[in-house]
């Protein structure tokens, strides 16, 4: 199989058709299309569906691209790689991370790793949402407690915890009476199950401010709004200045920090060396690490 027309192929599958893969990779739309179909031929097989006004992927198109878009990606890191060994890493890293992370510790990480090899141009986008890491053209990924994904690999960074937390002035509801709380969506009235000194316990809740930040909701329950559920992380330094008061740990809220890529054999010189500074910032991938970068 000719490795050129796959990836001619995969650069028009992954654009959506010929023109727009032509404009964003300064390759003739004419030699792409040449290419494609001295695939079709040598395969036997249509592979789009040519419209007036679209280009579609047929059922063998669709596969074909699945699985030889990752290899083609392995194929381009290796050469990468033998390229870079034994040099400083070089060149573009684009990372996904989710909010809260980055809100609270990515700039100074991103700061740091960039004095640590300027000739890497980073670049951190905020997702909260599972981004396709192939289609979208990251290198790296943050999630929290990902799917299993068998075309993803990667390591645990660190844990965390939810918590539930108040205004020093609130007291704890002795009675079972509800409690305002604020929440990242407004739901109905429901109960939280925590365990407080060491006891399990249930609390009403009576959702009244929905924000979609953690770090909006803590800074409302600072201000005595009322109470929520946070990842440890983000309040310990409250709790140990009096700002806030530990109500109870969240039941089953264990938190996995993860760093994901694609699966290949070898990694880029620049997704290694992040990973390893990452390593470096929470070698024990503790709360307590994370809560160090968040301001007081």
């Amino acid at each position: 199989m000719d490795l050129l027309a796959l990836s001619d192929f995969n650069l028009v599958a992954r654009h959506g058709g010929f023109g727009k893969a032509a404009r964003l990779t300064g390759r003739p739309k004419a030699t792409l299309s040449r290419r494609v179909s001295e695939l079709e031929a040598a395969l036997d097989l249509r592979l789009f569906e040519r419209g007036a006004r679209a280009l579609k992927l047929t059922e063998e198109g669709r596969a074909l691209y699945e699985r030889t878009a990752i290899l083609l990606a392995a194929i381009d890191e290796t050469a990468a790689s033998l390229a870079a060994s034994g040099a400083e890493p070089r060149g573009r890293l684009r990372l996904s991370a989710p909010l809260l992370f980055a809100q609270t510790a990515m700039g100074r990480i991103a700061a740091g790793f960039q004095a640590r090899h300027p000739q890497v141009q980073l670049e951190v986008t905020t997702e909260d949402r599972p981004v396709d890491m192939v289609e979208e053209g990251y290198d790296l990924v943050i999630r929290v407690n990902p799917d299993p994904d068998e075309s993803l690999v990667g390591r645990i960074l660190m844990h965390d915890r939810l918590v539930v937390v108040a205004a020093a002035d609130i007291a704890f509801p002795g009675d079972g009476s509800p409690v305002r709380s604020v929440v990242r969506r407004l739901e109905d009235r429901r109960d939280w199950r925590l365990r407080r000194k060491a006891k399990p316990v249930i609390i009403a809740t009576e959702p009244v401010l929905a924000l979609s930040s953690l770090v909006m909701v803590r800074d409302a329950v600072r201000a005595g709004t009322g109470v929520a559920r946070l990842p440890i992380s983000l309040v310990t330094k409250d709790l140990e200045a009096g700002r806030l008061v530990l109500w109870g740990e969240v039941e089953g809220s264990d938190i996995a920090l993860w760093a994901l890529y694609p699966t290949r054999r070898l990694l880029s010189a620049r997704v290694s060396a992040f990973l390893d500074y990452l390593k470096q910032a929470f070698p024990k991938g503790t709360p307590d690490e994370l809560a160090a970068f968040i301001d007081g």
